[in-house]
């Protein structure tokens, strides 16, 4: 019985620290020709982040 108990206590305890938050959105600049996009990753090389974070995919604040 205090098997079971202390299992479903560490189960408890286990799930509570399973929490993630979303990944922020940043704006990015493309180095070669300017050009803005919104994405939570750089997109590669010769992009720098130009703004942010943002909570959204539109890279607006709300």
């Amino acid at each position: 019985m205090l098997q079971r108990w202390l299992l479903a206590l560490f189960a408890v305890l286990l799930m509570s620290q399973v929490r993630a938050d979303a990944a922020p959105w940043y704006r990015w600049e493309s180095q070669v020709t300017g050009r803005l996009v919104c994405a939570q990753f750089s997109p590669g090389e010769g992009w720098k982040r130009f703004a942010g974070p943002f909570n959204n995919a539109a890279c607006r604040e709300y």
